[in-house]
């Protein structure tokens, strides 16, 4: 598509037209160097979706979601859709969004992480049956209970670096790619994880640029789009779509 000004509920119109991939599940990434704004837009596109289908609660907001993904280490800062605020929400979330930090088993588990992905939750929705996972705590270094159950919902978003990746292109019925200036991107994360963090951010951004050039995964996305903006000055619930 060419460049223009979507909105969330056209995007989630889009979505729900186009047929499930992963047994019965439309399986949505959304993909993007650290910083661009993904947590952002998947909370937006899940609120969306839940409008769309009707699940949505009756004080459903498309103005929600976080600045950035969860702080990782011990600088990180609490993220309000990191695992307390989204804590006894997920089985019951009709649009469950998986966030692949929450997979990670620390700083090199980088992009690894993707058998525990596809055993704990890929295989059981392929499959028709509930996936679950643990979440990872950046601060104790282990993952942590409870099992978090994912349902195979008419749409799952699955949300992270690599989560387009090539190995799952077949089975994702909209892939994502959200990016921003490497500046902006770079400032955003050192806020949310604290400048104690930069020796590791950098092996981080070092490691996602080699991967997205192998990957080609802004050639394979579906939709580009500018996370520069910021959702909370947007009430109308639109996004730039860079293609």
């Amino acid at each position: 598509m060419p460049e223009g000004v979507e909105t969330y509920a056209e995007l989630a119109g889009r979505i729900l037209r186009r047929p499930a991939r992963l047994g019965r599940t439309r399986l949505v990434a959304v993909d993007g160097p650290s910083g661009a704004g993904k947590t952002s837009f998947a909370a937006r596109l899940a609120a969306a979706l839940r409008v769309a289908t009707g699940t949505a609660p009756d004080d459903a907001d498309l103005t929600a979601g976080s600045a950035g993904t969860i702080g990782r280490g011990p600088a990180g800062p609490a993220d309000p859709a990191g695992p307390a605020g989204r804590a006894g929400r997920d089985e019951a979330d009709p649009v469950p969004v998986v966030h692949t930090d929450d997979l990670l088993d620390g700083w090199a588990d980088q992009f690894t992480f993707w058998p525990r992905l596809e055993e704990w939750v890929l295989a059981p929705l392929r499959a028709g049956r509930p996936g679950r996972y643990r979440r990872y705590d950046w601060h104790a270094g282990r993952f942590a209970d409870p099992w978090i159950v994912v349902p195979p919902a008419p749409v799952v978003i699955l949300e992270g670096v690599s989560s387009a990746r090539a190995v799952v292109a077949a089975e994702l019925t909209l892939a994502v790619y959200v990016t921003a200036p490497v500046r902006l991107r770079r400032d955003r994360a050192l806020a949310r994880d604290g400048a104690d963090l930069l020796p590791q951010l950098r092996r981080w951004w070092q490691g996602e640029r080699r991967h997205f050039a192998a990957d080609r995964t802004v050639a394979r996305a579906d939709v580009v789009v500018d996370g520069a903006a910021a959702p909370s000055h947007d009430p109308a619930g639109r996004f730039r779509r860079l293609r």
